[in-house]
């Protein structure tokens, strides 16, 4: 998938960029909003090696997938955006993310890639697509308002820690 936005091009990660990955992925302040257990820092190069491999295969499956997000005025990777099924999921739920270097924070960029990938799972015909947030992610849960994603409070269904939860539908198709 390769898709543009006013400032960002999303588009898979290279291997050219596995130091980016590295520096961004073995930071405290990203990591720990991750996943459901304690933060697990990136090591070394060879693991960001075989993270691109696992975020191309994870890629495979339009919409879905697992894509670096650059910034075209500057060709810098901010960080990544997700459009996943959640793990768990009963009837195939979806889910919306993003990890970006401290760096890129505090731009916007973050919501931009989201709603593009979010758009692309909707004209490819994802009924609907969520977002879980660690509480206390208070930059997340900003991106999530700005989405305009509804909020459903805080569940335990798809990773074991609980986490606020918040769901935006397809727009309706008039004929």
């Amino acid at each position: 998938m390769h898709l543009e936005t006013a400032r960002l091009t999303i588009r898979p990660w290279s291997h050219d960029e596995a130091d980016r990955l590295l520096d961004i992925q073995s930071r405290l302040e990203v990591v720990k909003w991750l996943g459901d257990g304690e933060p697990v820092l990136m090591k070394d190069l060879d693991e960001a090696h075989a993270r691109i491999d696992r975020y191309t295969e994870r890629s495979a499956t339009p919409p879905l997938g697992f894509w670096a997000v650059e910034v075209r005025e500057s060709g810098v990777v901010a960080g990544s955006v997700i459009l996943l099924t959640l793990p768990n999921a009963d009837d195939g739920e979806v889910e919306v993310g993003w990890h970006l270097h401290p760096d890129s924070w505090g731009h916007g960029y973050a919501t931009e890639a989201a709603r593009a990938v979010i758009d692309r799972g909707f004209c490819a015909g994802v009924p609907e697509v969520y977002a879980v947030v660690r509480p206390g992610n208070e930059r997340s849960l900003a991106v999530c308002s700005r989405l305009g994603m509804t909020p459903l409070g805080r569940i335990r269904r798809w990773y074991d820690v609980e986490l606020e939860c918040f769901r935006l539908m397809a727009p309706a198709v008039v004929e």
